[in-house]
């Protein structure tokens, strides 16, 4: 099984200091639809595992959250792939779970569903809590540019983590290099 797992804000879409809150907020990154899609159809397994405090905050609730997702997997969808599992933190920073980034629940929880270990499978992030998180699994870490991703880039990062402007380019690189 080739999977790959994705941070949603600022990877697939474009992020908000205000959060991401409904549909009509929810605006995918140019060329991020297509490269899910190009990656479905050379056999990837794509999931998203995406920390979503914005619930715990009050901001949105489940169904407008679920009303993000639907439009995210219908335009994913419309390009010609598929969104396999998406995985999400309803919770707050201060809530003691664990399954927000930093932390590896999320990616667990993938792990688990699969049967598989993680084990040098791709994830891509535009922060360093989502490389820290698919890392501790032994994930392999991909850094974007978009989102918080520009910032990340000048800190300390998991070992072997490999930075690309955006999706469409990591997607690139994964079709080249492993077909």
């Amino acid at each position: 099984m080739k999977l790959i797992i994705l941070d949603r804000d600022g990877v697939i879409n474009v992020d908000s200091e205000e959060y991401v809150k409904s549909p009509e907020e929810w605006i995918p990154i140019p060329g991020s639809i297509e490269a899910v899609a190009r990656l479905t159809r050379a056999g990837w397994t794509v999931c998203v595992a995406t920390n979503q405090s914005g619930l715990a905050r009050g901001l949105f609730d489940v169904a407008a959250l679920e009303a993000m997702h639907d439009k995210m997997r219908g335009l994913v969808e419309r390009a010609g792939g598929a969104l396999e599992m998406i995985v999400y933190c309803p919770h707050g920073p201060d809530d003691s779970c664990d399954c927000r980034k930093p932390l590896s629940g999320l990616f667990q929880q993938i792990a688990d569903y699969y049967r598989i270990p993680l084990t040098d499978v791709p994830t891509v992030g535009d922060s360093r809590r989502d490389l820290e998180a698919g890392s501790a699994l032994g994930c392999t870490p991909y850094l974007v540019r978009t989102g918080k991703g520009r910032k990340t880039a000048s800190q300390a990062l998991p070992a072997g983590t490999q930075i690309f402007d955006d999706l469409a380019a990591v997607a690139e690189h994964l079709l080249e290099t492993q077909a």
